[in-house]
């Protein structure tokens, strides 16, 4: 089974000590063990020291991503370059399928004709199709996406496993993550305006390292 680091001596050397120089130019820090591989494999993936102090973890998030990976969990991306960034053989061997309906015609139809959007119309089937609970619903794109999702926890019971809000962008992006932390499910949140896909990408590829972790 694929066990989420480099597959070559090499590789995994240069893996080693980017981590390596991580540790020691990130100085002390306030995070769980557990936090901080998350958090360090997000500065790995942006060279952004910054990002050790955008990070916000709820005290539920690591350990109910692990258990939702390990139960073969739904992975509901908002856009699909989340998914194409994303360990295909290693969620296939826990189950876990990624999902993502931002492109499916009835939700474009959709948010054309109730001028919405498409995250917002993708979230909604999401919850229609009963996808979101138990899910880690992985948003790094769109601010609308998150914010539709925060509504659906607090208004139509929406239970998702893990919320990873990364959204990226100067509308609607810092605020979609402050009503996050608000949310009484657990959430990965990287505040302010800095996020994206690739962030997304790490925070699951790092839960995924630690349940491997877990197992072994």
């Amino acid at each position: 089974m694929n066990d989420m680091r480099q597959m070559t001596l090499l590789g995994r050397t240069i893996e080693d000590n980017s981590f390596a120089i991580i540790d020691r130019e990130a100085g002390p820090h306030g995070y769980a063990p557990p936090e901080w591989q998350i958090v360090r494999r997000v500065i790995h993936a942006t060279a952004d020291f910054e990002f050790k102090t955008l990070m916000r973890f709820h005290p539920d998030a690591v350990t109910s991503g692990i258990s939702a990976l390990l139960s073969g969990c739904p992975i509901l991306v908002d856009v699909k370059m989340i998914a194409a960034g994303l360990n295909e053989d290693r969620l296939s061997s826990y189950g876990c399928t990624v999902q993502s309906f931002i492109a499916d015609d009835d939700v474009i139809a959709t948010a054309k004709a109730n001028n919405s959007t498409r995250a917002i119309e993708a979230m909604r089937k999401a919850h229609r199709l009963n996808v979101l609970n138990g899910a880690i619903v992985a948003i790094g794109n769109a601010p609308t996406a998150l914010l539709e999702l925060a509504r659906l926890v607090r208004e139509e019971s929406a239970r998702p496993a893990l919320v990873i809000g990364v959204p990226v962008g100067f509308v609607s992006a810092a605020e979609s993550k402050e009503v996050t932390l608000s949310l009484a499910r657990p959430f990965i949140v990287a505040t302010g305006r800095k996020g994206g896909s690739p962030i997304a990408v790490a925070i699951i590829h790092a839960l995924l390292l630690l349940s491997t972790e877990g197992r072994s």
